[in-house]
C-alpha cells in the first residue's frame, strides 16, 4: 500500500512525501494561486509546520519539485485536502489528479471515512467523486470541539461566517470514501 511505499513513480515523476528542504519550493508553487486568491496565504513557517501532510511531484528529469498537496485530519473519520496545486510549467500533466488520488488513498489507509476540500474547481474535484456539502458534515459535539480550533482550514470547513471573507466563492466539497472503495 501506498504508505510502506516511500515512492510512486509514474510518467516521469516521482509522487513522495514531502521533505523539509522542499518547503520553499511548495511556498513558490503555491504563491501564484495565492496572489490569484484561489489558496490562502500562509507563511513560511506553516509550511515547515506541516510539512509532514504533503506529498509532492518531483519531475525525474530535474529532480524539481513541480506540484504538491497536504492531507489534513479534522476529525477521526475526516480530513481535508489542502493547498493541491502544480506549477505552471507542468499544468495539463494529470499531475494534479495523480496527487489528489494519492492524498485519498492515504486517508483510506488512515481509516479515514471522508475527505473535505474547499475549492473553485469544481469540476475538477467532480470529476474525482467529490459532491458539493450542504449543511454540516460533523454532529453538534464535534462541531462545539471544532469551533474551538485556530486553523483557519477547519473554520472554513466548519463555514463560519468569520472566514468568508477569505473564501467568498469557494465551494464546500465531499468524498465518502466507504463510496469509492476502488478509485
Amino acid at each position: 500500500m501506498l504508505e510502506t511505499s516511500p515512492e510512486l513513480s509514474t510518467r516521469g515523476f516521482t509522487i513522495r512525501r514531502a521533505l523539509p528542504r522542499d518547503v520553499r519550493q511548495i511556498a513558490k508553487i503555491t504563491q501564484p494561486y495565492i496572489d490569484r486568491n484561489i489558496l490562502v496565504a500562509k507563511k513560511l513557517i506553516a509550511y515547515f509546520e506541516d510539512v509532514q501532510e504533503f506529498m509532492v511531484a518531483v519531475d525525474e528529469g530535474t529532480n524539481e519539485v513541480v506540484a504538491c498537496g497536504a492531507l489534513h485530519v479534522l476529525w477521526d473519520d475526516i480530513a481535508e485536502v489542502r493547498t493541491l496545486a502544480v506549477s505552471s510549467d507542468y499544468l495539463g500533466r494529470g499531475l494534479g489528479s495523480l496527487l489528489l488520488r494519492t492524498l485519498i488513498a492515504r486517508a483510506r489507509c488512515m481509516e479515514l471515512e471522508r475527505v473535505f476540500c474547499l475549492t473553485f474547481e469544481v469540476d475538477f474535484f467532480a470529476r474525482h467523486g467529490f459532491e458539493e456539502l450542504e449543511g454540516m458534515a460533523v454532529g453538534v459535539d464535534v462541531y462545539e470541539q471544532m469551533l474551538e480550533t485556530h486553523d483557519d482550514g477547519v473554520r472554513e470547513f466548519l463555514d463560519l461566517a468569520s472566514v468568508k471573507p477569505n473564501t467568498l466563492g469557494n465551494t464546500r466539497m465531499i468524498l465518502e470514501l466507504s463510496e469509492h472503495l476502488a478509485k
